[in-house]
């Protein structure tokens, strides 16, 4: 939340919606319903740290598609020009969020496609050890993995970033790579609007993963988390990121995200927008000021957790996300699921980095 202003939509660039073909050189292709490791590096084999080779039988709680990328953040603060040093990180919306639902003790899958390169590598290793099960994720030796640069600030603002993410291994997945019985498997599905702005395809895959979630009765969350950049048009994003969020029972927009997509003002309205809509809770994020909830039978807000310095604001939308639909999925009420979103998200502002400040299951508490 909060991580881009919304100035300068006129100057979106073009989003490519050409569905890219296999390339018959790729070792790696995937069929229809089934899954096997990628040979090329043993390193890169998709198969999960918590038990070796995934199957269904493993109950997950969550499942996530989306783009992995390699993150540098700059040593010192200043224009990224300036940068000598930097970071190596994780990065990614929907990562994020396995990440931190993966520490509070859930089990989580994630499906995505990574280059076989070293950046694809590092990310897959990455996911591995937080235990999460990634024996549906790719390995391209055609394609590369994507990556970004984030600046530091000291003023609390958001930091700069950079991407180079197209035409990137995770903008080739295709609906033919879905695994309907190992997406059935799970509780719940988790969605944001990053992955499918970043190719036409990556857009069919996570409309078609929802309706396979929505028509198996699991739940599914969707987070807006708008990049407005790769998008066509205003326009076109307004009715892409709708189109799905039309077919999520829990959507969590910011406030401003919120009032770009419906056109209304307050939260209540925004929330009311898409509970008309068919979504069962809404929560508008606010900031430092908290959220505002409409579920079934309640409304309300949640002020927001004190902070003593605002490091680096980008992921704090993750670990809220991951904070609320950890405690929803236990069974708790809308708006302890609020606040436990909330003490995250302020967690997560106040140390560098998307994932280091999401919290483990002993370090929650009672929360």
């Amino acid at each position: 939340m909060g991580r881009r202003a919304f100035a300068g939509f006129d100057r979106a660039l073009a989003r490519d919606h050409a569905c890219h073909a296999a390339r018959a050189a790729c070792r790696h292709r995937v069929s229809v319903g089934r899954r096997r490791p990628a040979r090329g590096n043993p390193r890169c084999r998709a198969q999960s740290a918590r038990t070796g080779e995934s199957t269904v039988s493993d109950a997950l709680d969550v499942i996530t598609f989306g783009e992995a990328m390699m993150m540098l953040v700059a040593d010192q603060p200043g224009p990224l020009e300036h940068a000598t040093l930097f970071h190596k990180r994780t990065a990614g919306a929907e990562t994020n969020v396995a990440i931190g639902l993966a520490r509070l003790g859930l089990k989580v899958g994630w499906a995505s496609r990574l280059g076989s390169d070293s950046m694809g590598r590092y990310l897959l290793d990455a996911m591995r050890q937080e235990g999460i099960d990634c024996s549906h994720v790719v390995c391209d030796a055609s394609q590369r993995t994507g990556m970004q640069f984030k600046g530091r600030v000291t003023d609390g603002s958001d930091p700069p970033v950079e991407y180079h993410r197209k035409g990137s291994a995770a903008s080739r997945m295709r609906v033919e790579e879905i695994d309907e019985a190992w997406l059935r498997g799970a509780r719940h599905l988790h969605s944001t609007g990053v992955f499918p702005a970043i190719s036409g395809n990556c857009y069919q895959v996570a409309k078609k993963a929802m309706e396979i979630m929505k028509e198996a009765g699991a739940t599914v969350s969707f987070d807006p988390n708008l990049r407005p950049t790769l998008w066509a048009s205003t326009e076109a994003m307004r009715e892409g990121i709708n189109a799905l969020a039309f077919l999520a029972d829990w959507v969590f927009p910011g406030l401003e995200e919120g009032r770009l997509l419906t056109g209304l003002e307050s939260p209540q309205d925004i929330a009311r927008f898409y509970r008309n809509r068919g979504a069962k809770v809404v929560v508008i994020k606010l900031g430092a000021a908290g959220a505002y909830f409409d579920a079934v039978g309640q409304t309300g807000y949640v002020a927001g957790f004190p902070v003593e310095k605002v490091v680096d604001t980008v992921g704090a939308g993750d670990g809220f996300a991951a904070g609320v639909i950890s405690a929803l999925l236990e069974g708790k009420d809308i708006r302890a699921a609020v606040e436990r979103g909330a003490w995250i998200g302020a967690r997560a502002v106040q140390v560098l980095g998307d994932t280091e400040g999401l919290p483990t299951r002993q370090e929650l508490g009672d929360r």
